[in-house]
């Protein structure tokens, strides 16, 4: 069975820097996608940050809205991701949470997706 654990939010600043992690446990061959998503009460939950690792190598997608200011990494060898957010602001503020996609472990008959169970990240002064 694999779990999803993120680590890493809080109470930070604007302007500030937080790093969230977010490792998977349980025996796994491979993970194609792993992201960051944000949600609000009253609306939907959004992208942050994905990193895709295939043949070619890794490729990193971001949304508007952090671009510049956020950076999604993978650690393959500890199944973890990390979102480093930098320069955050007010709207940044959300229950932050993890997804791993393509997951091929033991026990699994075929690629699965996980979620992690959210970190709560609040900007302010």
């Amino acid at each position: 069975q694999v779990h999803l654990v993120e680590s890493g939010g809080g109470l930070v600043q604007p302007g500030g820097s937080l790093r969230l992690s977010c490792e998977a446990s349980g025996t796994i061959f491979r993970i194609v996608t792993m992201g960051w998503y944000r949600h609000n009460p009253g609306k939907e939950r959004d992208l942050v940050a994905v990193i895709t690792s295939g043949e070619s190598g890794e490729s990193t997608n971001y949304a508007d809205s952090v671009k510049g200011r956020f950076t999604i990494s993978r650690d393959n060898a500890k199944n973890t991701a990390y979102l480093q957010m930098n320069r955050v602001k007010p709207e940044d503020t959300a229950v932050y949470y993890c997804m791993f996609g393509g997951v091929q472990a033991v026990g699994a008959v075929s690629p699965t997706n996980y979620w992690g169970q959210g970190t709560q990240v609040t900007v302010s002064s």
